[in-house]
C-alpha cells in the first residue's frame, strides 16, 4: 500500500495540469465580440468575425483590404487590413489580429478558418 500512496499525488497533478491546459487552450469555434475591444488601447488582440460577403473587398494596391464583419452581437465594423490571404473572397469567417479605433478595425494581419 506504501508503494502506491507515492504515485497518488503526483497523478492527481498531472491530470489537474492536463484538465487547465485543456480548458484554457481549447480552440473555440465561437464568433468574438468586438466590446472585447477598448479603443483607448493599441494591444494586438484575435478576434473571430464573420465576413460580409455581401458588401464586398476593396483590395489596395499594397496587398491590403477594406472589408466588413459581424461579430455575435451582430455588430458590423469596417475592417482596414494590411494584407489579406488568398481565398478570403470565399471565406465567411476569418481570426483578425488587430486591434479597435473609434470608426473601424485595423487587422494586422488575417487568418483563415
Amino acid at each position: 500500500m506504501k508503494k502506491y500512496q507515492k504515485f497518488i499525488f503526483p497523478t492527481l497533478i498531472v491530470v489537474l495540469l492536463f484538465f487547465i491546459y485543456a480548458i484554457y487552450f481549447k480552440k473555440s469555434d465561437t464568433l468574438g465580440s468586438f466590446t472585447d475591444f477598448d479603443i483607448n488601447n493599441s494591444a494586438v488582440k484575435d478576434i473571430r468575425v464573420l465576413v460580409l460577403q455581401d458588401r464586398g473587398i476593396q483590395k489596395d494596391m499594397r496587398g491590403g483590404a477594406v472589408f466588413y464583419a459581424s461579430d455575435r452581437n451582430n455588430t458590423v465594423v469596417m475592417i482596414s487590413a494590411d494584407k489579406i490571404p488568398a481565398g478570403l473572397e470565399s471565406s465567411e469567417t476569418a481570426i483578425l489580429r488587430g486591434h479597435l479605433n473609434r470608426d473601424s478595425f485595423h487587422a494586422h494581419d488575417v487568418l483563415l478558418d
